[in-house]
């Protein structure tokens, strides 16, 4: 691989984390910000319901960036069968939690 690609990708994958955690941390903000903001308009169990929704539809979205980080790493910086089976075991985890949060707001299989 070339160092001027090696470099940029050095400072493009942590980018590419940070905006994940920024993804899920703004999922929260925003879905509180509007729990607080509806509270006394909307029944209470409904309101929960929705906000949980939006604060996981952040986490999962932060959780594509993180993945997207992990695979562009592996990929072209630490191309080895530990990392190939790291980066295999992060994907599966990331499947089941969506899968799993996604039965738990829908009420039902994906």
């Amino acid at each position: 691989m070339d160092a001027w690609l090696a470099h940029a990708l050095s400072w493009l994958i942590p980018l590419i984390e940070a905006v994940g955690v920024a993804v899920m941390l703004a999922g929260f903000l925003i879905a509180t910000g509007v729990w607080l903001a509806g509270l006394g308009r909307v029944e209470s169990h409904a309101a929960y319901l929705a906000y949980r929704r939006r604060s996981v539809r952040g986490l999962i979205l932060g959780l594509e960036f993180l993945v997207a980080a992990d695979i562009i790493r592996t990929i072209t910086i630490d191309y080895s069968v530990h990392s190939l089976l790291m980066l295999g075991l992060i994907v599966l985890i990331r499947t089941f939690l969506v899968f799993a949060l996604h039965l738990e707001i829908e009420g039902r299989l994906p």
